[in-house]
């Protein structure tokens, strides 16, 4: 059947469902300059650029000029529209175009007619028959082109290709480990007379979404899904997409990582005033190029290559970072009726860095000066300040001659400063050690430093006999065997191998338990007699 499907033509005058729900960030109203919802206006007819996946795809040898041009492209794509369309080879448009038939047929089938499907490679293997067909084709497909995207915007911005690799999981997965990355299949249909756009409540127009990962590529059998462009313009980035042709949108934590140079892109569904009433749904997949939650967000590659770096963007863990947006999701989600209100009226509290920071440079204000109305300015806010003769802040004329060194300000902005250096230090200094411990890995070498890794999750030494406790994860026929632990492998993971059977398995520290000084001593009394028997 799945066959059959693959060579079946999809329908593309269906209309969109009035939904976008695909993980992202969801805000109900405007909260920066960058993201402002602009006043009513045509939809661009204009869209973004395409990019053939072949033509990104990393390789050996010297860049050839298809390469150069992509990569070009998809970044002048990205600055133009924040959004760019990565077209697949036949073989992949094929795949994707039978797994959106077959999660149609699933959804209406099992699903009642609307549902979310969340998948994740490295979980334990499921009922076939309780997922959608094809999503691990899928993930493999979508996750190969997201990984090229990512290497061709690394290159254009002057860095390795392959510099965002320490934020993603081991290709391919090691055993017994789950993604960081999904894929989630939706299907909805809604009738233009139901109304909700994409938080389901009854203002669409004011509500958009933001991807909280590196990327995400999407792909449907049918458009639904606008795309704020740079200018605060909102357009249908969907329009003209076909089934086996996937659009690009950069997240939050590529955002961070590369300072801002690639901002995260806002996007929305289509209103219901602009759609035909839709009679068979729409489907949807959207792939999510995670960063692992163990992973460190650090500009440091990019201020190497030259950009400017503002201090505000700071080395982060991803786990940090996710529990920072979704707090920030939370805050906005509770504040429905404020999509009317100014955005100075959430009373939202300056961070410590910013204001010991000049908004245009980012620099530390460690040459801070009191201007004559009793406000502080360093940097180029000073300068502008200085040429205006007029506070930015209150608009009193300034004196020029008045200025007096506020110490007490510098020395705020220099004890932050020298605690980001040393933050910046340890990071490198433990991705350093992170590389060594994994080239002695490759060399054969698993013994680790003072005989365990530092931090708690690495409880156990290499040759160190315990018991398999378990969790849910765990296989029932290795809870409550006694193991020996073989090596250690990485996020407090280790190689054992079963006493009782001489098995091989792999398991993570909170699985397994030490055993008692006492029993490990019966054990060696019941064992001794049967050595002096031999």
């Amino acid at each position: 059947m799945v066959t059959m499907m693959m060579h079946q033509h999809q329908n593309h005058g269906n209309p969109p469902a009035s939904s976008a729900a695909i993980g992202g960030i969801r805000s109900p109203h405007n909260h920066n300059h960058a993201h402002r919802l602009p006043s009513p206006s045509p939809i661009s007819l204009d869209g973004p650029s395409r990019i053939r996946l072949s033509d990104i795809l990393p390789y050996d040898g010297a860049p050839m000029g298809p390469y150069i041009g992509a990569v070009d492209a998809l970044s002048t794509s990205l600055m133009r529209y924040n959004a760019a369309v990565i077209e697949l080879g036949s073989d992949d448009a094929a795949l994707l175009r039978c797994a959106l038939e077959s999660a149609r047929l699933y959804f209406r089938t099992r699903k009642g007619g609307r549902g979310v499907y969340t998948y994740r490679a490295g979980r334990p293997l499921e009922d076939v028959d309780s997922s959608p067909p094809c999503m691990a084709d899928v993930f493999r497909c979508m996750g190969r082109a997201a990984r090229a995207a990512l290497c061709a915007i690394a290159r254009h911005l002057r860095l390795r290709s392959d510099v965002f690799n320490d934020l993603l999981d081991d290709s391919p997965l090691p055993a017994n480990e789950a993604s960081s990355s999904v894929l989630v299949a939706t299907f909805s249909q809604i009738s233009l007379q139901q109304g909700k756009g994409a938080t389901g409540g009854g203002k669409p127009a004011l509500s958009f979404e933001l991807e909280k990962g590196l990327l995400m590529l999407i792909s449907s059998d049918s458009s639904g899904l606008q795309v704020c462009d740079p200018n605060g313009r909102w357009y249908q980035a969907d329009s003209n997409l076909a089934p086996g042709e996937l659009l690009l949108l950069t997240g939050k934590a590529l955002s961070h990582a590369t300072a801002g140079i690639r901002p995260a892109a806002s996007y929305r569904a289509t209103p219901d005033n602009l759609l035909i009433p839709a009679s068979a749904g729409r489907t949807s997949l959207a792939f999510r190029l995670m960063p692992q939650s163990n992973a460190i967000l650090d500009c440091t590659p990019i201020a190497a290559a030259g950009h400017v770096i503002p201090q505000s963007y700071v080395p982060i863990s991803v786990s940090q970072f996710m529990d920072d947006l979704s707090a920030e999701e939370d805050v906005l989600c509770n504040h429905t009726d404020a999509a009317y209100v100014p955005t100075d009226n959430l009373n939202r509290e300056p961070s410590l860095r910013s204001v010991l920071s000049d908004p245009l440079s980012g620099a530390f204000l460690e040459d801070a000066m009191l201007v004559s109305c009793g406000h502080s300015f360093g940097g180029l806010m000073l300068r502008k300040v200085l040429e205006t003769s007029k506070c930015t802040l209150c608009n009193s004329e300034i004196e020029a001659g008045s200025l007096i060194p506020n110490h007490a300000l510098r020395a705020a902005a220099l004890a932050v400063k020298q605690e980001d250096d040393r933050r910046l230090f340890h990071n490198a200094a433990l991705r350093k050690r992170r590389k060594e411990a994994s080239e002695h890995r490759e060399n054969g070498d698993v013994t680790p430093e003072n005989g365990s890794h530092r931090g708690v999750q690495y409880p156990f030494s290499v040759n160190e006999k315990v018991i398999i406790k378990g969790n849910r994860r765990t296989p029932d026929k290795f809870v409550g065997k006694e193991a020996v632990i073989t090596s250690q492998c990485l996020n407090g993971w280790y190689l054992l191998k079963i006493i009782e059977s001489g098995e091989n398995v792999r398991l993570q520290y909170r699985s397994l338990r030490k055993i008692s000084t006492s029993q490990d001593s019966e054990d060696r009394c019941v064992s001794q007699p049967v050595q002096n028997s031999s």
